[in-house]
């Protein structure tokens, strides 16, 4: 372990932060963040970073607060001398706006890229980001980090003894299908069919899950509409039970009455974002030794492709 490593953690993630520095063996740094009357905010850190590698822990989900407060930090170990400056996201928000869909919108991830860059971060760090070309936004090194290193060994330790990986749509396809080849299991596909964002018209599910327990794999979860629609749909068609594998839950809006009245067995989450609210279906499964990992062999540079397990 370095002396000249410090890891610190932003507001929306000092839970997750304080797990990543226990697992790494140190104390997770200090900051302050000063209030103003009219919502303004100053971030400062309260020890010298002078000559340090500095890990800034921050998943930027919404309010946009919280991305600023990540630029800010970065800013700061910036003009205090800081020798390398790592911006650790685990949730990267607004990496659904990756593309022009449409005429005359904003690519939003590219935008946060370029911010990201001109703050002053050497190098970022991420998991499961809604799409994989983001990564070519940044003209640095990006660690993408897949949950499926954390996930894979629990979905095992379940024995489900007709196991079958779905996507909940044909955007998902290239995640199911890479568990479903390492799990050695069959595929189904949910096409769905959307009116306005965030809720879907029409779903139908490609695929033969009648008797199977059901596994569904995505990145995001935000209203849950897809998914406990896809989950009652599947139940209705024949299978067992339905679970799901989520990275980020964003969980706005009617996402946990939806979960509360839908048949879905289980929906296992990461902790790249902490959850508003505890549920008797959602179980959390912790990134923190990941990334504590990823951190140590980036820092003695040794190689991190052992912790892809697809």
């Amino acid at each position: 372990m370095s002396s000249h490593v410090k890891i610190f953690a932003c507001s929306a993630s000092k839970i997750l932060g304080e797990k990543i520095a226990a697992a790494y063996g140190i104390k997770l740094g200090k900051v302050s963040v000063q209030h103003f009357s009219d919502g303004e905010f100053q971030a400062s850190y309260e020890e010298t970073v002078r000559g340090d590698t500095v890990f800034i822990i921050q998943s930027t989900m919404p309010p946009t607060d919280n991305l600023f407060e990540l630029l800010l930090m970065v800013d700061a170990a910036k003009r205090a001398s800081a020798k390398e400056v790592v911006a650790v996201i685990p949730y990267f928000g607004f990496a659904r706006q990756d593309r022009k869909d449409k005429p005359r919108v904003a690519i939003g991830s590219k935008l946060i890229a370029n911010m990201l860059t001109a703050a002053g971060i050497t190098r970022l760090m991420t998991m499961d980001l809604h799409a994989d070309q983001i990564q070519g936004f940044f003209d640095l090194p990006v660690d993408h980090l897949f949950a499926s290193t954390i996930f894979l060994p629990h979905l095992r330790s379940l024995d489900l003894p007709n196991l079958l990986i779905a996507a909940p749509d044909t955007g998902g396809t290239k995640r199911a299908n890479a568990y479903a080849k390492f799990l050695d299991c069959g595929l189904a596909i949910c096409y769905k069919q959307r009116k306005v964002a965030n809720e879907v018209s029409k779903m139908t599910v490609i695929g033969d899950v009648k008797g199977k327990d059901v596994v569904i794999v995505d990145d995001i979860i935000d209203t849950a509409g897809t998914l406990t629609k896809a989950a009652d749909m599947m139940l209705d068609e024949g299978a067992n039970t339905v679970r799901a594998i989520i990275t980020h839950p964003v969980l706005s809006g009617p996402a946990y009455d939806r979960l509360t009245k839908s048949n879905i067995t289980e929906l296992i989450v990461s902790d790249t974002i902490p959850l508003k609210q505890s549920h008797p279906k959602i179980r959390v499964i912790t990134v923190a030794d990941l990334f504590k990992d990823v951190i140590d062999n980036v820092i003695n540079k040794e190689s991190i492709s052992s912790h892809f397990i697809i």
